[in-house]
């Protein structure tokens, strides 16, 4: 098991519709994504507990990509992982930003 935190820099300015609300996407039993607004001084937080060692790097970059897609800031992205893949990851990420904006991305 491993754990790892990583702190993005954020977007001034940006505003985020989601008014509050913790949302949290669940998919194929192997990964949990929850997003939730909290002061950070404009920074995105990602929190990720994973079972799978020894892949701090992929996580990483896969974090880093999905929030300079989606400019995040005062955001928390916590990541409760079984084994999924990458892409999993990212489509679970984008999945659960488009139900914290209400919408589509």
């Amino acid at each position: 098991m491993e754990s790892f935190e990583f702190f993005f820099p954020g977007r001034p300015g940006l505003t985020w519709r989601g008014d509050g609300k913790l949302v949290g996407v669940v998919g194929s039993g192997n990964l949990e994504v929850m997003i939730e607004p909290v002061q950070l001084k404009g920074e995105c937080l990602v929190t990720i507990s994973t079972s799978v060692t020894g892949y701090r790097e992929t996580w990483k970059r896969v974090v880093a990509d999905f929030v300079d897609r989606h400019t995040l800031s005062d955001i928390r992205v916590s990541i409760n992982d079984a084994g999924a893949t990458p892409a999993v990851v990212s489509l679970r990420l984008d999945q659960a930003v488009a139900e914290y904006l209400g919408g589509p991305l």
